[in-house]
This record gives C-alpha cells, structure tokens and sequence, in this order.
C-alpha cells in the first residue's frame, strides 16, 4: 500500500533548522510493529503517526528504537501538517494520546500546544549521569521521565560533550541541561540527551519544556517565556506557565512530501 509521509522541521520558519519530525496519516492503525519498523527506517528523532476519530485525532510518536509518551515538535508538525493539508480551514485541532488529550491552536504563523506541566523534584543524581555529563551542575531536578540539570552559564549549556555509552546507562527517558539565557535573547536555554531512546542529542524538544517552563517561570518569576534550544539545528520556542498546563508555541516549515510503499 502507499501512504502519504510529510517531513516538516518544526519550532522554525527556516529549513534546515529546528527539528525534522515525518508525519504520516492513517485511516487505520497498523500493527505496532510495522510502526516501529517505519520509524526505524525513517531515522529522525520522531515519527508521528495520526488516524481522524470524530472530531479529534489519536496521535502516536516512535523514535527509531520506542513509542514515547508524548513529542512536542511531531505534535507541532502534525498540527502543521493537518491544519495545511487536511483541515485548513480550522483553528484548533485536539489530538488524543497516551497523555491524554491535546489542544492546539493557530495564531497566525504560530501553533500553540496545550500539553500537562511536568512535576518535578530535587534530588541526588545517580552517579553514572554526572560521569556521562562531565561537569557538575549547580541543581538536579526529575520529572516524570527525565533529569533536569541546571547550569551556571549559556556558556556551560554550549559546552557540554556528554559520554552517550555512560549517558544510556541512566534510567530515564532523558536528560534536559539547562541555564539562564543571559544575553541570548531570551530566558532560558537548553539542550537534550536521549540516548537510551535511540537519540543521542535531540535538536529540538517540546516535551522537555513541560519541564523547564515549570522550573524557570518560578525562577524568574514570570509566567510567559522565550526559550532557544542550543543544537547544531537550534530551534526557538515561546513558553506560557498556565498552572497545571504549559502551553508551548512555535512554528514550523514542510521540508518534503512523497509516498513510502509499505
């Protein structure tokens, strides 16, 4: 059968720049296998897979190697993709996933996300993380699925050349670093680690700023932030604590659009 696959960079009006994620739509779900074995074969951090049910649509992500709980930037490229090819002329789109249901809105050339804030804590950081990252960090938090380390400097952030044979080791989904954006433009920038999920350095990641925005809203004290994720690709992303939510905006560009034969 054929099916039509779109790969869009998302969290960046450029191309080549913010995080490539392929997108393919489905009128029924294929077996989890044949999923798995398109991600793998895609070979981007996410590929985000989507079937219309009513007035909502049921999304799931794989990276090359897991299905994962929830991906910002496959969202964003979906919500891209759908509100351009298959819905355009709406305005929000919910989306149903293993976190639950997502909300997504147009404004402009912007797409808003609605995703749960993350719930973090402070704790000891096992010892295999701080021999992966080489350099101690100021703070250690943990989320749901992932450690927080945060740094002193942008600079510290830009620096960083984790060991990702020790980095896998760790038992968590990831590892967010993160620091104060002095002079960068914004307020907070980051960088992602996910070895352990097939992806050592994610160049952009939307899920990870449920936790950031969690931490550095109370931070600084401010409810709405700018934050830039510090990869090769470099992406940019506008934060919004809402409580018990975090809505999370960007934008995004169509880099292909073909047909894989399956």
């Amino acid at each position: 059968m054929q099916y039509t696959i779109f790969q869009v960079d998302a969290f960046t009006d450029d191309l080549f720049h913010g995080n490539p994620a392929a997108v393919i739509p489905l009128t029924t779900w294929m077996t989890y296998e044949k999923l798995q074995n398109v991600a793998f074969e895609n070979n981007l951090s996410e590929t985000a897979f989507f079937v219309k049910e009513d007035n909502h649509y049921h999304i799931r992500w794989f990276t090359p190697t897991v299905e994962v709980d929830l991906c910002g930037h496959a969202t964003l490229a979906t919500a891209y993709v759908i509100f351009n090819h298959y819905n355009p002329g709406s305005d929000n789109i919910r989306f149903h996933s293993r976190s639950g249901f997502l909300d997504v809105k147009k404004e402009g050339d912007l797409l808003l996300m609605n995703f749960p804030s993350d719930v973090i804590s402070q704790v000891t950081a096992p010892p295999k993380l701080i021999d992966a990252m080489g350099v101690l960090p100021k703070e250690i938090w943990k989320g749901k699925t992932d450690y927080m380390l945060v740094y002193s400097t942008m600079e510290d952030i830009e620096n960083l050349n984790p060991d990702m044979r020790i980095l896998e080791q760790v038992k968590a989904r990831g590892v967010i670093v993160t620091a104060k954006g002095a002079g960068a433009g914004c307020d907070f920038v980051s960088r992602f680690f996910a070895p352990a999920c097939g992806v050592n350095e994610d160049p952009v990641t939307g899920s990870a700023h449920t936790t950031l925005t969690n931490y550095w809203s109370k931070k600084l004290g401010k409810t709405e932030l700018d934050a830039i994720q510090l990869s090769q690709r470099k992406g940019f992303l506008h934060c919004r604590d809402l409580g018990e939510r975090v809505e999370i905006a960007g934008k995004a560009v169509l880099y292909m659009k073909g047909e894989i034969s399956l």
